[in-house]
Formats: C-alpha cells, sequence, structure tokens
C-alpha cells in the first residue's frame, strides 16, 4: 500500500536534504532517485508501517541513513542513521563509531538470555508461499522462545533490539530502505547484522540482536529449512 503521505514526506525528504547535501545521492522507497558525486548516499523510507499508518496504529517510522559505497546491503558502508515514530516523539539515531542513541540516551544490548527466555521480533511478506513457509517456521519456534512479537515496522523492530525491548529479530524480504537505519542502531548498541548462510542482510534474510543469540536463533532456523524443505520433497515424491 502507498498513501499520499509515503510519497509527499519522500518528496519533502528529497528536496530538503538536496538543498543540505547538493552532491549526495539519493534512494528513495517511492521511486526518489539522485545519484552521488560525494560517495555518500541517503536511503530513505518516508513511512516504514504504511498499513499501521492508515489504520492509525502508533507504531510507524520514517527512517534515513547515509551509507557509502553502492547504495546496496552487504556493499554500503552505513554512517549515519535515524529512525523517528511522529507518534510517540522517539528519535533513535547513531553513527558510525559514535554510538547509538534513544534522545540522549545510550544504547547498549545486553547479557543474551537463553533461546527459552528470548523475545522475538519477526514479519511477514506478502507473497502467500512464502508467508506459508514463514508461519511454519514461527509455529515451531513459539515454544521454544518466551513469545514473539509482530509490530509491522521493521526499522523500529530493530531499533528495539538496540534498546533493549526485543531480544532478537529475523525477517525475509526486507528492503534495503527497511533496514539501513536500523542495522547501524543495532551493531553500535553492541549488536550483530548477519544475513542467511553467507547471503548478504536483507532480502534474503536478516538477523539482528547480540551474537550469541543471533547465532543460536540462525542455526535452530536453518534446521527448521531444512525439514521443511525435505518434507516438501517427500511430498512431491509421494504424489
Amino acid at each position: 500500500m502507498v498513501t499520499a503521505v509515503d510519497r509527499e514526506s519522500e518528496a519533502l525528504l528529497h528536496r530538503r536534504l538536496g538543498e543540505l547535501r547538493p552532491g549526495d545521492g539519493f534512494v528513495g522507497e517511492e521511486g526518489q532517485a539522485r545519484d552521488s558525486s560525494t560517495g555518500i548516499t541517503w536511503v530513505v523510507d518516508p513511512i516504514d508501517g504504511t498499513v499501521n499508518f492508515l489504520y492509525d496504529h502508533p507504531h510507524y517510522a520514517v527512517s534515513i541513513a547515509a551509507v557509502t559505497g553502492a547504495p546496496t546491503p552487504g556493499t554500503w558502508q552505513v554512517e549515519a542513521g535515524a529512525v523517528f515514530n511522529p507518534v510517540t516523539g522517539e528519535l533513535f539515531h547513531a553513527t558510525r563509531g559514535g554510538g547509538a542513541f534513544l534522545g540522549d540516551r545510550r544504547l547498549r544490548i545486553g547479557p543474551p538470555p537463553q533461546l527459552s527466555q528470548t523475545l522475538l521480533a519477526t514479519g511477514f511478506a506478502y507473497a502467500k508461499a512464502v508467508r506459508r513457509e514463514q508461519a511454519r517456521i514461527i509455529a515451531s519456534l513459539l515454544p521454544e522462545v518466551r513469545d514473539i512479537r509482530r509490530a509491522g515496522t521493521a526499522s523500529l523492530d530493530l531499533a528495539y533490539v538496540a534498546a533493549g525491548r526485543l531480544d532478537v529479530y529475523f525477517e525475509r524480504t526486507l528492503m534495503p530502505w527497511d533496514h539501513a537505519a536500523g542495522e547501524l542502531l543495532v551493531t553500535e548498541a553492541g549488536g550483530v547484522i548477519e544475513g542467511i548462510a553467507e547471503r548478504p542482510p536483507g532480502h534474503d534474510g536478516l538477523f539482528a540482536g547480540h551474537p550469541e543469540l543471533v547465532h543460536t536463533l540462525k542455526e535452530r532456523i536453518s534446521q527448521l529449512c531444512l525439514l521443511y524443505t525435505s518434507d516438501a520433497a517427500d511430498e512431491e515424491d509421494s504424489v
């Protein structure tokens, strides 16, 4: 879903960043783009959590990140990022090497809990086949963790991991603007951002949290993926 506010918000950000940083590039969810002559590109989601916005559910955000290198996950270096919830007024922000903050409060990820005491955040794709697979994995994980949260705004989920409001986060089918700012918040708070197997974090899958907890969750989800792949192959053979 795309609203007029998405487009107007992105147009405003495109114009203001062009005025403030005229040589920088721009990549926005709604299609605004500008090539970079400085090596810096702004990766922008004007409203992350559009469905929440449409339903007046107060969990959506503006996500803005400055990256160097190609504006592609796994290739870029995120230099600065901000995630702002206009409903609550909370501003999460980070600079590379300078730490992650909620307002003036520095954020730091604490010691990892056991998987059984982990509060796991995730999200679901819109494609039916992918959602079906995601549902099977989450159904298997649910008895193994403290609980699961699915709030619908990836940038805020990542900010909440950095702030200790969530323990770990996993999602598939993310776009670059969904996680550019959030991943810097997590890493500057002492966490890690990793992809599935050797793939870059992003569309194929993204894990965020304390390194030990991310490792544990990746291993468990890999086991479940192999199990369901094997089950699907057996079903095809029996037809």
